[in-house]
């Protein structure tokens, strides 16, 4: 499954959920936002993840998500937004088992 990630033939929305779930692992929600703003639609990304994502984890990329829209860019802010994300980096961790089930769910549809 990673394999057709990193080869960039994973399907939607689960490319979209395995890039996010990469890059909040390895560097929070202010590297997700950054890396995929620069290589690819972010609002669009967002609504993907959106459709996939449930309960906590949906709200939590809504509350990451509104924060950086808000405060990215205004070095007076860079506090606030880092502490927002921070709190949503947490959400992420404490549920992310809920990303391995829906991964999981893909794995088992693919055919090797």
């Amino acid at each position: 499954m990673w394999n057709l990630w990193s080869s960039n033939q994973a399907k939607s929305p689960y490319k979209e959920l395995m890039t996010y779930e990469s890059e909040i692992n390895n560097g929070g929600h202010m590297q997700f936002f950054d890396n995929v703003s620069n290589t690819s639609d972010l609002p669009r990304v967002i609504s993907v993840l959106y459709t996939i994502l449930n309960g906590i984890l949906k709200q939590n990329l809504v509350t990451a998500y509104n924060a950086y829209l808000e405060y990215e860019g205004n070095d007076e802010q860079e506090d606030k937004l880092d502490e927002i994300l921070d709190d949503c980096d947490n959400v992420f961790y404490e549920n992310e088992s809920e990303i391995e089930q829906i991964l999981k769910g893909y794995a088992a549809t693919i055919d090797l």
